[in-house]
């Protein structure tokens, strides 16, 4: 996988800054292996929101992930620089585009990926792009998020150091708004019938970040389930 991983950062050539980015991210970020995992169990279409330079793609595809690609972010330099790396890797049924959120959510039907972006909206932007992510998920499909979790300690704080230095180089547009309450979002996930689990996804780095996985089962076609009576013809 080491190997793989290094060859994805030279689709970036020439531009320094963005292989770079890759080499660091995809050597020391346990995202990428816990996201695929998580995908690895559907091939339901994907949404990334929040793309960045599309890394993501590239490791999904390393690690099996079969299913439709589209990743969006308002970055336009980003957006060109995932076109590029794409088409360099030769990787087949991925997209970008360039969407700003404040526009509406992109039509979609599948998996969404929220990586790294619930935290930099402001209160009510989180809580619709949250319904809006859950109301776009098909049966068999999952929500997969990264964030930190607002539980006081040093890991927090260091987070919030981190993703306020993103915004003041410019690598992201905005600084960190509020991150979200665990029990927030498990009533939320709860109350759309969806099954939620939360796990640690800090690696050997000192950040308060968890992988979320919200996911829409696929309705029962068992005769025995007592819920098949209830379903009408």
């Amino acid at each position: 996988m080491v190997i793989v991983l290094r060859d994805i950062a030279r689709n970036y050539l020439p531009r320094k800054p963005h292989y770079w980015y890759a080499r660091i991210k995809l050597a020391t970020d346990p995202l990428y292996t816990g996201v695929g995992a998580v995908l690895a169990e559907t091939c339901e279409p994907l949404l990334d929101l929040g793309c960045g330079i599309g890394l993501l793609a590239h490791a999904l595809r390393a690690q099996g992930f079969s299913g439709r690609y589209l990743g969006v972010d308002i970055d336009e330099e980003k957006i060109a620089s995932a076109r590029t790396a794409a088409a360099r890797a030769r990787l087949i049924g991925v997209h970008f585009e360039t969407h700003d959120l404040a526009h509406g959510f992109p039509a979609h039907r599948g998996s969404v990926a929220l990586l790294d972006i619930v935290q930099f909206l402001p209160p009510d932007a989180q809580d619709a792009l949250l319904e809006a992510a859950i109301a776009s998920l098909s049966p068999g499909a999952v929500l997969v998020m990264r964030t930190g979790l607002h539980r006081e300690g040093w890991r927090l704080r260091f987070t919030r150091g981190v993703d306020r230095f993103a915004r003041i180089t410019r690598w992201m547009n905005v600084g960190p708004q509020r991150y979200p309450r665990r029990e927030d979002l498990e009533q939320r996930f709860a109350r759309h019938g969806l099954n939620a689990t939360f796990a640690p996804l800090s690696g050997r780095l000192p950040f308060e970040n968890w992988l979320i996985c919200a996911r829409r089962e696929i309705a029962s076609s068992n005769p025995s389930d007592p819920m098949t009576a209830l379903k009408p013809d």
